[in-house]
């Protein structure tokens, strides 16, 4: 069990200092990768926000207008029974 151990050991070291520190080529590249996503993932945020800014903005305009057209209906309803009611007399 002992020899079993040992031996892991050493492979394990012996692997460990054949491998380079130094950064690869495929590792630039991933981490260029990466680094494209995630400004892809943060404009994709930044759109997404924008979007939904500009939706409330014209659902505002939208309630804005329909309140408008209710009073300018209203006032023209009160103008039309004041005419009839003057005609009236």
């Amino acid at each position: 069990m002992k020899k079993v151990i040992l031996s892991l050991a050493l492979v394990f070291a012996m692997g460990m200092s054949f491998t380079s520190c130094r950064e690869t080529k495929e590792e630039k590249a991933e981490d260029a990768i990466e680094q494209a996503a995630e400004d892809t993932e943060d404009a994709l945020e930044d759109a997404a926000d924008e979007t939904e800014e500009a939706v409330e903005e014209a659902g505002d305009a939208i309630e804005e207008g329909a309140e408008d057209a209710e009073a300018a209906a209203e006032e023209a309803m009160e103008e039309t029974e004041e005419a009839v009611d003057s005609m009236s007399n």
